[in-house]
């Protein structure tokens, strides 16, 4: 059973990675430790099983087997939203199903993909998703499975149980559209990192991020100053933390998320192929680049990683 309404997911909301073991394996201690760690950090909320978490390498049962884990770990203290998305709709359809039963607060799902799907296809992947559970489905508008244009946006935000849209898109004058039109009660949140303080600026509920995992803590202290309306120091927030976007996009940044946690001091074991687990000595590049940052901002939060 749902913990909270789709209207009480607002705020800072990490798209969570998935752990493995030394031999590829989903991870449950570790997973545990960092729902733990992003719970500590104050986060608002969790994105299991998307594009970060490496959906589409694991089958369904892993899927289900992250899903689990965390929703026993959150154990209700903040909202889990499930990315239930996959090319076949009744894939999909049962990911769904299984976040309901785990006792998630909302699913979503990117548009089915790899194939051209027209309009109408992507229309009925969501109604027939959307009419599977009572949980609340956040459709993710994102290029890497073809983005859709405002009118399909719109035509999917008349599904019934459709509560909210994941928009990662650099047109935040559409999303800002979209959010007037659709109003307060329909939850748009923004999917760039390195756009965060945009798309709160321009209406986003709540952002749902990559980086968030590593550096939960600027933005939060981001999502707070945007709010409070004390815009300078957003500005400047976001400035530090695209700082540290940029410098980590110029490796396979995923994978180098996992060793910035470890940085950080937490164990989050290894990637799963093709993903490249990066040995240390590799990102000395990485390193150097983020303690520089550290020095010229002195941000708090980048002073958490290791010399």
């Amino acid at each position: 059973m749902a913990n909270f309404d789709i209207t009480q997911i607002k705020g800072v909301i990490p798209a969570m990675l998935t752990f493995f073991d030394e031999n590829e394996e989903v991870d449950e201690t570790r997973t545990r430790n960092m729902t733990e760690f992003l719970i500590h950090a104050g986060v608002n909320g969790l994105y299991l099983t998307g594009s970060t978490g490496a959906c589409f390498t694991m089958t369904a049962e892993e899927r289900c087997k992250v899903v689990d884990i965390v929703v026993d770990q959150v154990a209700g203290r903040i909202p889990v939203i499930v990315h239930v998305g996959d090319i076949g709709t009744k894939k999909s359809i049962e990911l769904a199903k299984h976040a309901e039963k785990a006792g998630a607060d909302a699913i979503s799902s990117v548009p089915p993909f790899y194939w051209k799907f027209n309009g109408d296809s992507i229309y009925h992947y969501y109604k027939d998703i959307a009419q599977a559970t009572s949980l609340p489905m956040i459709v993710y508008n994102i290029q890497l499975a073809g983005i859709m244009d405002k009118n399909q946006l719109l035509r999917l935000a008349e599904i019934p149980n459709v509560k909210g849209m994941k928009y990662t898109a650099r047109t935040h004058d559409e999303m800002g559209a979209l959010k007037r039109t659709l109003g307060k009660d329909f939850m748009i949140y923004s999917g760039c990192d390195e756009m965060a303080f945009s798309g709160l600026s321009f209406g986003a509920d709540g952002i749902i991020g990559s980086f968030y995992n590593v550096i939960p803590e600027l933005y939060l202290n981001l999502y707070q100053a945007t709010i409070a309306g004390e815009t300078a120091k957003a500005i400047e927030l976001q400035a530090i933390a695209d700082d540290f976007i940029f410098a980590a996009l110029e490796y396979d940044f995923i994978a180098a998320f996992y060793n910035m946690l470890s940085w950080r001091g937490i164990d989050a074991g290894r990637c799963r192929r093709p993903f490249h687990t990066y040995d240390d000595s590799q990102l000395e590049g990485l390193k150097a680049k983020i303690r520089e940052i550290q020095e010229r901002t002195q941000c708090p939060t980048l002073g958490m990683f290791e010399a």
